[in-house]
């Protein structure tokens, strides 16, 4: 994928199984405790650093090492999920220094998962520790709502556009955006309602990442959205409609 997109940058999320999907893993089930809510449970982060997974942790890190230095892509950008303090910021990149990963060596950026609110709270000193943020909406709104996101019971209470959620996106574009930190998003909310793409573009959001075979319509679902915010004077090149100045990613 980084060949494919050289030298234009891709982002690497790191592992965010949860304990139950380790365990349906074959062998898993010995290694994993058994969590009464896994969503919130030793996910992300809290593993990285952690003696039950840092082994585990460290193979992601040398692989993504093999790529930056041996095969000289490093257009990869590593990026952390579901990092909950700023704590626990700090034990990541001090595992990932030890494997060979030191932020900022060898133009090694590594980004950070805006899906607690704590990583909105605390958008500025997160920003200290990380070069970008990718709002997981899924995980934002479950803990934001206090709604478990696979629940079928409360499936009619998880809402994106719920007030309470957009609000905290508002809040964090324009706290890191100051600070030099670009914010993508990446969920299934905008493929599905082009309001919500909208409201996303209207915001200041930077890129949109999104599922290939929804590519095309989000594309489509910014250009109107951008052209009703900027106009058609908007200064981009010739030829291309205001949503083509730009590549969003696809994850």
């Amino acid at each position: 994928m980084a060949a494919s997109r050289w030298p234009d940058p891709v982002i690497v999320r790191t592992s965010d199984f949860k304990t139950n999907e380790y365990a349906k893993l074959l062998g898993g089930r010995p290694f994993e405790p058994v969590e009464a809510n896994p969503m919130i449970g030793w996910r992300g982060a809290s593993r990285y650093y952690s003696d039950g997974y840092r082994e585990g942790f460290a193979l992601e890190c040398q692989a993504l090492r093999r790529v930056r230095e041996e095969m000289g892509l490093t257009n990869v950008i590593v990026m952390i999920p579901f990092c909950r303090t700023l704590l626990e910021a700090d034990k990541v990149l001090e595992v990932m220094a030890a494997e060979g990963l030191r932020r900022g060596e060898n133009g090694l950026k590594v980004y950070v998962m805006a899906e607690i609110p704590s990583n909105i709270l605390l958008a500025q000193d997160f920003a200290e520790r990380f070069d970008g943020f990718s709002i997981g909406s899924n995980d934002l709104t479950q803990l934001t709502l206090g709604v478990d996101r696979d629940s079928e019971a409360l499936a009619d209470v998880f809402d994106e556009n719920d007030p309470a959620v957009t609000d905290l996106i508002r809040i964090l574009l324009p706290r890191v955006q100051t600070l030099g930190r670009p914010v993508d998003l990446c969920g299934q909310r905008p493929s599905d309602d082009p309001a919500y793409a909208a409201f996303l573009v209207r915001a200041g959001i930077d890129s949109i990442s999104v599922a290939p075979d929804s590519f095309a319509a989000v594309k489509q679902h910014v250009a109107v959205a951008e052209e009703s915010r900027y106009g058609e004077d908007r200064m981009v090149p010739a030829g291309i409609r205001p949503a083509q100045a730009e590549q969003p990613s696809a994850a």
